[in-house]
């Protein structure tokens, strides 16, 4: 009975693995929205088999980051600029008012692990080059710590339910316009910094700012004209696209 659960773990963690690398590739933008995958030059990639390649994808399906369409494959998802602002209007009304929440509910210790997490972050090379701003998902991402913070589990439904993962992808897009990783850093600092003054007003209204920044820079990106393609002598082979799935971004 043990060897069999030891394989089962195994089995997973395998999954776990590639799940994540090629969750971190489409935050990152090396899988770009909209592209398309290929079974077989994920799998010779990442060096695994179809199976837990095909598990994988199923899970980050799941997590809306991927979508599969009959007779055409599976593509990183994508959300129009309508829809993304939409949703960005929405999310900067809810986590305003989950920052306020979190000022009043969270712990003396969940404030100070969520400093220390931000101490983390400003250490983070991309950051402090100014070219990008990752955090991981759940407990290492500072916006969920806020929503679990806010004690308040109706917020938490709705803003780290479906869409929860698909829009990380647009928020470390934003992130990579020059200046935007550490003004971003420094106003999660400026959160905190109202959340321990256990101040709600200032905690919603800086969240607030924060959010509609970051919505700003997105619409900017998204409305911009498409670059201009390559010759076709330096584009880069599909199978070149995923070498970038070698490791997450760094942090």
């Amino acid at each position: 009975m043990s060897g069999l659960l030891d394989k089962k773990v195994q089995a997973q963690s395998l999954v776990d693995v590639v799940a994540e690398r090629i969750e971190a590739a489409i935050i990152s933008g090396a899988l770009e929205p909209g592209s398309r995958l290929s079974e077989q030059a994920l799998a010779a990639s990442l060096g695994v088999s179809r199976g837990p390649l095909r598990e994988a994808i199923r899970r980050l399906e799941g997590r809306k980051l991927l979508q599969r369409t009959p007779n055409i494959g599976v593509r990183v998802a994508a959300l129009s600029l309508k829809d993304l602002n939409e949703l960005l209007q929405v999310r900067e009304a809810l986590e305003g008012m989950a920052a306020g929440l979190a000022a009043k509910n969270m712990t003396d210790a969940e404030i100070a692990a969520l400093q220390g997490l931000l101490e983390k972050h400003g250490q983070q090379k991309s950051v402090q080059e100014g070219k990008g701003y990752y955090q991981e998902s759940k407990d290492f991402d500072f916006h969920f710590r806020i929503v679990t913070g806010s004690r308040n589990e109706r917020l938490g439904e709705m803003l780290m339910g479906d869409l929860y993962h698909l829009l990380r992808i647009y928020r470390y897009k934003s992130s990579t316009k020059p200046g935007r990783a550490q003004q971003a850093l420094q106003e999660h600092e400026e959160i905190v910094a109202a959340i321990a003054r256990r101040d709600s007003t200032a905690a919603e209204a800086k969240m607030r700012e924060h959010l509609r920044n970051a919505r700003l820079y997105v619409e900017e990106q998204l409305a911009a004209p498409p670059a201009t393609p390559a010759p076709a002598a330096a584009k880069t082979a599909p199978a070149g696209r995923v070498r970038s799935l070698s490791g997450a971004p760094k942090r």
